[in-house]
């Protein structure tokens, strides 16, 4: 089954899957996902440190630069690390600054529909995203990646900023038995006006905070899933998917996006922010 509703759409030559489109992902959706993690002009390092580093890149669709994170985990296997970036029972346990996550609706059996709402440090308000993801295994290559749409059943929730992927990715290569490369990019934008030390602290001590709390989450996963229902990975297995399939009648066919745009944090400064927020992730 080949599906494919175009919303609206940006520039192809910087997004494959538009956002607000929602179709079966195709091998350029992975390609591009893959040459965003590899391409190096344009990005410039924010952080070297402990085999981890962080860059940034200007790009002209949002005022929020990329970001990419790319490490090396030397004990863990890859196939853990796919696991424990798609199980949403597993993630309750180590994602901190989840609020709500969860799947909407199945596309096919490598690509679906969900909600994920984030906690921000007060006074900050809180983000949420609408995305449809995609997956893929190749074995030595493992890609993860989403992208912003509207689905009927979450519009616009009060005390949230509807936040925008353009594309947010992961991406496992292996290299060895337990042994593997780890890139997380984005080109998402948060909405709103935030003050420029919020960017900074993300790329400088946030992101790599994240990549270590991933890194203690595949270290324990084999042990927690042996106890919490060990068989169930739909996944791998499309045999266990019970989601609804997708009702091409509930994607909205309007922009959902611009509501919190004027929205000015601007003036927040670093240190009215709850100190609490940064040791709870």
């Amino acid at each position: 089954m080949f599906l494919r509703l175009v919303i609206f759409r940006h520039n192809r030559q910087t997004v494959v899957m538009d956002v607000g489109e929602v179709r079966v992902a195709e091998d350029a959706d992975f390609k591009r996902l893959k040459s965003l993690c590899d391409e190096t002009d344009g990005w410039k390092q924010e952080y070297n440190k402990n085999n981890t580093t962080v860059s940034t890149k200007i790009n002209e669709l949002s005022d929020f630069q990329m970001v990419k994170v790319r490490t090396v985990f030397k004990d863990i296997k890859p196939e853990v690390l796919y696991d424990v970036l798609h199980d949403p029972e597993y993630r309750k346990t180590w994602d901190h600054t989840m609020l709500e996550g969860y799947e909407i609706c199945a596309i096919n059996p490598n690509n679906d529909i969900g909600y994920y709402a984030m906690k921000c440090p007060p006074p900050l308000k809180n983000r949420d995203f609408v995305t449809q993801r995609s997956w893929l295994d190749l074995g030595v290559e493992k890609c993860i990646v989403n992208h912003s749409v509207n689905h009927k059943s979450m519009p616009i929730r009060k005390g949230y900023v509807r936040g925008i992927s353009y594309v947010t990715g992961y991406l496992i290569r292996e290299q060895g038995p337990k042994k593997c490369q780890f890139t997380y990019v984005s080109q998402s934008d948060p909405r709103g006006k935030l003050p420029a030390w919020v960017v900074n602290k993300a790329t400088q001590y946030l992101a790599p905070k994240v990549i270590s709390r991933i890194y203690k989450a595949c270290q324990s996963y084999e042990a927690w899933k042996s106890s919490h229902n060990p068989g169930h990975k739909p996944w791998l297995y499309p045999e266990q998917m019970s989601l609804p399939r997708l009702d091409l009648q509930d994607i909205k066919t309007e922009c959902e996006f611009t509501s919190n745009e004027s929205l000015d944090e601007s003036n927040v400064k670093e240190e009215d922010i709850d100190k609490d927020y940064e040791d709870e992730i």
